[in-house]
């Protein structure tokens, strides 16, 4: 069985859901399909170091051991070797290929008095086999597809090689992913969102689908999506901030109603203070005194979808589009506490590592730091 390759990022991860205290080695292991002991080991080594090098852990006894069976490595090849030291050029290019998995090239050569360059141009004449690089490549595919819980199509999964120094055509992606028989979940059909009431209140549309260019915690949108839990319908409901498209507020519950975007809002993981707009559409559930007076509270001004365009809330419609298509239609869900647990670690992964088109092929909270770092320096 071949060696299983995770990303580094992914291990920090890994290492920073245990260090919360809410999962064991064996519940990790089992939601993220990696060995018990591997989980240990990240953990034990990144925490003492912050390294998951294997050099960078290891005891000065370990590092004197390794030197001594260099060494012993180095005498047992010159003892094979040195027997070759009377044959012709051609025989001892010859055994130093058929060893080269052995021993290194360089080290032979230098042994044998023989030049590398001549060694490589009998090495060019061998059948040819997949290149390491298509190798390393293909394995980077497969962990970007997976982490990014298969969603990632060719134009994603390109920008994340970009990232990792490696130019990769879409068309060479797609042929990788058809032979390894990676399948985008947006090929999964989508749903309709039944339609409700109408909230008829006399407040304007204060966005006015001006979605763009905003600053942060400007304009905060909401919208609620149905799930399936069990043999019943239950909601989820969104808020999120146009300046980087990060959800900042949810909540999921069996009712839609008012008091689920009131548990969406006070979950809200900024002050609400900070928070100028609240938009939604036109639902009777937005329609409440518990929202009013969270608003008021807060001096948040009111802004509502114009009646019958849903085009006036398309970000947040288009978000919880995107959840249901990555993570709900997924899953299954037989109690409402299955569907909360899944719900924050996808919210987490699509606010710190699913990269967004509309941000560059930045992720919400790379985008946010960006563009803090940026306003420092032009003060």
């Amino acid at each position: 069985m071949s060696k299983r390759y995770y990303e580094e990022n992914f291990k920090k991860q890994i290492v920073k859901i245990y260090n919360q205290g809410n999962h064991t080695y064996r519940e990790l292991s089992e939601q993220y399909d990696i060995a018990p002991s591997t989980v240990r080991q990240w953990v034990m080594r990144y925490n003492n170091t912050q390294s998951f090098h294997a050099e960078d852990n290891r005891s000065e006894e370990e590092k004197e051991l390794i030197e001594l069976r260099k060494k012993l490595k180095q005498l047992e090849m010159e003892n094979d070797i040195f027997k070759a030291s009377g044959t012709t050029t051609r025989e001892k290019v010859d055994l130093i290929i058929s060893n080269r998995e052995k021993y290194s090239i360089s080290a032979m050569c230098k042994l044998l008095e023989v030049s590398r360059s001549l060694v490589y141009y009998h090495l060019s004449k061998e059948p040819s086999a997949p290149s390491k690089e298509e190798k390393i490549i293909e394995k980077h595919i497969k962990e970007i597809f997976r982490l990014s819980k298969n969603n990632y199509g060719t134009r994603k999964i390109k920008v994340e090689l970009r990232k990792l120094g490696y130019r990769v055509s879409r068309k060479r992606i797609a042929r990788i992913m058809r032979e390894n028989s990676l399948v985008s979940n947006y090929t999964v059909a989508q749903y309709k969102v039944h339609k409700t009431k109408s909230n008829d209140a006399n407040i304007p549309n204060l966005v006015n689908r001006d979605f763009d260019n905003r600053d942060k915690l400007e304009v905060a949108v909401s919208d609620l999506t149905y799930v399936r839990v069990g043999y019943r319908w239950n909601y989820v409901c969104t808020l999120i901030d146009l300046f980087n498209r990060e959800i900042i507020g949810y909540a999921a519950g069996e009712k839609k109603d008012a008091k689920l975007i009131e548990e969406a809002l006070l979950k809200v993981n900024y002050s609400l203070k900070d928070i100028k707009i609240f938009h939604s559409d036109r639902g009777k559930e937005y329609d409440n005194r518990l929202i009013d007076d969270i608003l008021e509270a807060f001096e948040i001004d009111r802004s509502l979808s114009n009646k019958g365009n849903p085009y006036d809330n398309a970000v947040s419609e288009a978000t919880n589009k995107i959840m249901k298509t990555e993570y709900i239609y997924q899953n299954e869900f037989e109690t409402l506490e299955d569907l909360e647990l899944g719900l924050a670690e996808y919210i987490y992964w699509y606010n710190n590592l699913r990269i967004h088109g509309s941000l560059d092929y930045l992720t919400p909270v790379e985008y946010k730091k960006l563009f803090t770092r940026d306003m420092k320096n032009v003060a």
